[in-house]
């Protein structure tokens, strides 16, 4: 059919055209394609680290830890090739005989092992020592002061002083207040268990009110103390800083802490963040080395050194190793870090610090 061939020849570089078109098309949602597929991979590995986070790699509190997500209770740190238990050099706290015992009980032979003859007036040839280091009983005493009057012969009625801290006619006194703060501040007892406590010791029975009440005088007395020990911490060169979530009454609070070798202060805020910190007062000023766990409200103080805590740089390479199983430095890094702080115990040793 004449014209035919140009006919198709016009249809097929249209069509040709059309299909440059396409492909153009194509390659273009390809390419967004492929950056969508690439966030995704990064968002879904992002994901499953985030999943994967517990108290061993990661900041996480061992209490955020779920039951299916419990890691195993084993060290961080590599094996040293040193035996367990105490080591050569370290110092030793094994009990040993005293030369001034507060109680001295002898103990004579009746008679003679040998024959049975009585030792009554045998001569004495030595000695063998025993000594058995115990507490006394914790048993509560009782003691009564009576506040005599007398009558002048004006007639007026004079009675004794009190000895001080002695004014409602039944109290319980300083020894027994400072088990009670022993207990809740340094072993953190809570307060029911540490009635019980007592009551079981002792043989005292104070009421909860009481012990929460003991804990509120200590604190007003130590007001001044608290502001010396902040002042303090705020003078050091090296400091260190951390919180934790705590529950107040059902509600989340944070208890943030600030602490050097000899010193330690505590804040209980309602924020983690920068107003708690501010209302601590302790890095207001501060111009040494900060030792935290990178925490972005701690790197707002601008005015001072900042350093990572070692645990969490471990926890950061455990984190690193089991995302990137393959690799080789976390593991490395992981076995410098705990080589330099065994280096600088050992120098501390050294040196008798």
């Amino acid at each position: 059919m004449p014209g035919s061939e140009g006919v198709s020849l016009e249809r097929l570089l249209a069509r040709l055209e059309e299909l440059e078109s396409r492909v153009a098309v194509l390659e273009v949602r390809n390419v967004e394609l492929e950056r969508e597929n690439a966030e995704l991979r990064g968002e879904n590995t992002e994901l499953k680290r985030r999943l994967a986070q517990n108290s061993r790699n990661s900041s996480k509190p061992p209490s955020a830890d779920g039951l299916e997500q419990s890691p195993p209770p084993r060290s961080l740190r590599r094996k040293t090739g040193r035996k367990p238990g105490k080591q050569p050099g370290a110092q030793g706290f094994s009990l040993a005989l005293v030369e001034d015992p507060d109680e001295i009980i002898d103990h004579t032979p009746g008679c003679c092992r040998g024959c049975g003859t009585g030792l009554g007036t045998a001569v004495a040839v030595g000695v063998v020592r025993r000594q058995v280091t115990d507490i006394a009983p914790a048993v509560a005493t009782v003691t009564e002061h009576r506040l005599h009057k007398r009558r002048c012969g004006c007639g007026q009625v004079t009675t004794a002083e009190a000895p001080a801290g002695i004014a409602a006619p039944a109290s319980y006194g300083p020894n027994l207040r400072t088990w009670v703060v022993y207990a809740l501040v340094f072993q953190h007892i809570p307060v029911a268990r540490v009635v019980e406590l007592v009551t079981d010791l002792s043989g005292a029975r104070p009421s909860t009110g009481w012990v929460c009440q003991v804990l509120r005088d200590t604190a007003a007395a130590l007001v001044q103390v608290e502001k010396l020990i902040r002042t303090l911490l705020t003078a050091a060169h090296i400091l260190h800083v951390d919180e934790t979530g705590a529950k107040v009454t059902g509600a989340r609070w944070w208890l943030h802490v600030a602490a050097t070798e000899t010193l330690t202060s505590y804040h209980l805020g309602r924020s983690r963040g920068r107003a708690a910190i501010d209302e601590f007062g302790v890095l207001d000023g501060f111009a040494g080395t900060l030792v935290h766990d990178a925490w972005a409200s701690y790197n707002g103080y601008a005015g001072c050194e900042h350093a990572l805590c070692g645990a969490h740089i471990a926890r950061e390479l455990v984190a690193a190793s089991e995302t990137h199983p393959g690799q080789r430095w976390p593991a490395q890094a992981l076995d410098a870090l705990f080589g330099l702080n065994a280096a600088a115990h050992d120098a501390a040793s050294s040196t008798g610090r």
